[in-house]
């Protein structure tokens, strides 16, 4: 359904309501095949060994931010300067749990007996590299990745962090990150299964040649108003799905989407994180009033993509399940 712009604004009116069963099917376009190649090439791509552990701000100064990857126990903290610590999460000493272990001076201490680690190698305990880019905290396992590590992650090209505003979201479904990102390179589903945030969706291109997904799609802000972007969509390695607007209100803006591998869960099926940042930049003079009004905005951000994954951690889930089983037809 066409749309009618205002006037000098990113904001346009549809020109009538259309029913959600109404719209143009996708399923034609949206081939298993196209998908599964997709997914086949960002899986060659070398990620180095990094994981994302969850945001930056996930990790305080005063106490130790505990997680699991590849069902390896993580605690991760911040020295004395607010570098970014991480190693095994299980005290040297007789195992305790160093999660939420206090943190004085940037030394870990452990809860059971007072073993305090300051970031070096002690009594067995060896610190994994870490790396903090701002937004997301990364951690570097190399038993585990099986690539030639890299020195750092290979972070997306961001809009600059003095113009935009960064929100995360993280959540957890029993599915592997193939099936996470596998949801990410089907673009098709978006007006279909998410017909209250957006419309009017079309494909431009499935990137079978190009590698880049290229979609035009209206956001949807209530009612007939509706604002119009094209974005594109690339995987730069086997646990991420960029998308950047390239046309439209809020052209730079990003979302990141990782997929970190946490472990089996009680009945054995896998579980993945979800960390989702998004990154908005606009160049609207209007857009410096948002960036100061930016926590008051961040949690609506995350309940919007809270609302998005509610519904794609479901997909992922699904599709690990029908892989599972052998009737996946992908």
């Amino acid at each position: 359904m066409s749309a009618r712009p205002f006037h000098r604004l990113p904001i346009s009116l549809r020109r009538g309501p259309l029913p959600w069963h109404r719209q143009q099917p996708t399923w034609r376009a949206a081939s298993p095949r196209i998908i599964a190649a997709a997914l086949k090439r960002a899986q060659t791509r070398p990620a180095g060994n990094w994981y994302v552990l969850g945001a930056s701000t996930s990790v305080p100064r005063d106490a130790g931010y505990g997680a699991t990857i590849e069902g390896t126990e993580i605690v991760a903290w911040r020295d004395g300067a607010g570098t970014l610590i991480a190693g095994p999460g299980a005290c040297p000493h007789l195992g305790a749990a160093l999660a939420d272990a206090p943190v004085r001076c940037g030394t870990l201490v452990c809860p059971w007996h007072g073993l305090a680690l300051n970031g070096a190698p002690f009594a067995g305990w060896q610190p994994f590299p870490a790396h903090d880019d701002g937004i997301l905290a990364w951690v570097r396992l190399d038993d585990h990745g099986g690539e030639d590590p890299l020195e750092a992650p290979s972070i997306p090209p961001r809009p600059p962090s003095g113009s935009s505003l960064a929100a995360v979201y993280t959540g957890t479904g029993l599915c592997e990150p193939q099936d996470i990102i596998a949801n990410r390179l089907d673009p098709w589903h978006g007006a279909w299964f998410h017909p209250y945030s957006f419309a009017d969706l079309t494909v431009l291109d499935d990137g079978a040649t190009t590698d880049v997904m290229t979609v035009k799609v209206s956001f949807k802000l209530g009612g007939r108003l509706v604002v119009p972007v094209t974005a594109e969509f690339t995987a730069p390695d086997p646990r991420t799905v960029v998308m950047r607007i390239t046309d439209g209100e809020g052209v730079g803006s990003v979302v990141e989407t990782h997929a970190t591998p946490l472990g089996p869960a009680r009945d054995g099926s896998p579980r993945t994180r979800v960390t989702e940042a998004v990154i908005a930049t606009s160049h609207r003079t209007g857009f410096t009033a948002a960036r100061t009004a930016a926590p008051l905005l961040r949690p609506l951000i995350r309940h919007a993509a809270g609302r998005l994954w509610k519904d794609d951690l479901a997909y992922a889930e699904r599709r690990w399940q029908l892989r599972s089983t052998g009737r996946y037809p992908g």
